[in-house]
């Protein structure tokens, strides 16, 4: 016995609540990354070098920041916070007993005082890390 289908509607897609959709995925991604930049950024203006070359950074690099009123930050990876002279001690003290091999870049403002980077210097050479670099940016008529 045949049984009669009753007639289906055609199938539409509905591209109105798709495109919303979108859109919020896209306004999400733009936000995140606009955040993300700006939590691993310190306002610093970085002296210039001829010798300055852009390297990928590993991702364990222990990064310490000093800015023009000689303020110092400290960060990895994603996580940059301000310190005083004793927690920046222990965390450095703690980086040298973990691996004496971590590298540190030190970016200091090309307004800091040079007492301030050499202090940092002297740490990281007091508990035994050897690897310490200065970060530079190249100079703008160099190419």
């Amino acid at each position: 016995m045949r049984t009669k289908k009753p007639d289906e509607e055609p199938f539409e897609i509905m591209l109105i609540p798709m495109i919303d959709c979108l859109l919020v995925i896209i306004i999400f991604f733009l936000v995140a990354t606009t955040l993300k930049n700006r939590a691993r950024e310190l306002p610093l203006e970085l002296p210039e070098s001829a010798a300055a070359v852009n390297i990928e950074q590993p991702p364990d690099l222990l990064i310490i920041g000093v800015n023009r009123e000689g303020r110092t930050y400290l960060g990895s990876g994603e996580r940059i916070e301000q310190v005083d002279t004793e927690r920046l001690h222990q965390r450095i003290r703690d980086a040298a007993r973990i691996n004496p091999a971590q590298r540190v870049r030190i970016d200091g403002d090309r307004n800091t005082r040079f007492e301030d980077i050499i202090h940092i210097v002297d740490l990281c050479q007091f508990e035994g890390l050897k690897n310490v670099g200065l970060h530079t940016q190249k100079n703008p008529g160099d190419r």
